[in-house]
């Protein structure tokens, strides 16, 4: 299946925003190791990195991929946009190779092609995006009965993790929070896509913003994007990061597939063939992503011996999960 105009522009723009979301940890942590040169580092409480330029310009990198990941939601399915945020491991992954001289072991370039090649499965077989005219149709989606449904099970099982399991198993069980997280996430990326409508369609000259159900997604993107970032920074001052990272991808992706097939019904139109195709590619992804993280220490323990490894591999390397929401 071909990519149509709007699929392409998706495409383009979730590239973009893996390869500056991706380029901004470098940069940032560039920023971080010089500043710690010159004052408190920041793992300490120190704010010098704030006077560091390279960290600003890591900053604004990133801005500008959220916002590129944000516009690609307007033009592309999420089924195609949401998995391809695993590319900007590999930007990361690359550029610690080359800027920072963190190992990339051979595993982890394993890992770097199994993401490449799931997301070539993805791209060449994604849905097509359907045309919508008016954010009002976004609205007609949203109150069918079977994203309805999805919606009331969400906040159900949100209510019970925060109100019942939270207390008991938050800082022990890192599914609580991650779950959380991701099901909110389900909904903030739905909404996002909404307001990206709404936008994409107000520059055309149709404005969207007169519309109170353009407002009514507005708000839920906030609500949810405050619930998730609340949580995920629990989770991140609870438990290992590198273990959060793909796992949080994972749950994440999951569920905002899951919802953009109740929505928009992204695979009516689709053969079983597209469709278990697109699933292995996103296998294919998760399994690159575990690699990636499951080996970024291993270039690391080799080179102290005295057979380093073919490649080296990352010390650390972040993902747009630690940083937002979204989708």
């Amino acid at each position: 299946m071909g990519l149509s105009p709007d699929n392409f522009h998706g495409l383009t723009l979730a590239v973009s925003s893996s390869i500056f979301i991706g380029a901004s940890f470098i940069m940032k942590k560039k920023g971080l190791i010089k500043a710690g040169t010159k004052g408190i580092r920041a793992g300490s409480g120190g704010y010098t990195y704030l006077y560091e330029p390279l960290w600003w310009v890591g900053m604004i990198s990133m801005i500008v991929g959220e916002i590129a990941n944000f516009a690609a939601y307007a033009f592309a399915p999420a089924i195609l946009v949401t998995p391809l945020g695993a590319l900007s491991i590999i930007v990361s992954a690359v550029l610690a190779h080359f800027v920072l001289e963190e190992k990339l072991h051979i595993f982890g370039v394993l890992g770097c092609a199994l993401c490449v090649v799931g997301s070539i499965s993805i791209v060449l077989h994604a849905p097509q995006e359907k045309p919508i005219h008016s954010v009002k149709q976004v609205w007609q989606h949203a109150t069918q009965p079977g994203f309805i449904v999805y919606t009331f099970l969400v906040l159900i099982v949100v209510a019970v993790l925060i109100f019942r399991y939270v207390p008991r198993y938050g800082h022990t069980h890192m599914v609580v929070y991650v779950g959380i997280c991701s099901l909110m996430g389900s909904l903030t990326v739905m909404s996002v896509k909404a307001v990206g409508i709404a936008l994409k369609l107000t520059f055309s000259e149709m404005n969207q913003f007169k519309y109170f159900e353009t407002w009514v997604f507005v708000l839920v993107v906030t609500v949810c994007c405050v619930f998730q970032l609340n949580y995920l920074n629990k989770a991140l001052d609870t438990f290992n990061t590198a273990i959060i990272a793909p796992f949080y991808y994972v749950m994440f992706t999951i569920f905002t597939i899951l919802a953009s097939v109740i929505l928009f019904k992204d695979w009516e139109s689709q053969s079983g063939a597209q469709i278990v195709t697109e699933l292995c590619g996103f296998i294919t992804i998760l399994s690159g992503t575990f690699l990636l993280h499951k080996t970024k220490d291993m270039g690391n323990d080799a080179s102290k011996d005295k057979d380093p490894p073919l490649v080296e591999s990352p010390n650390h390397v972040d993902t747009p999960s630690n940083t937002d929401s979204h989708r």
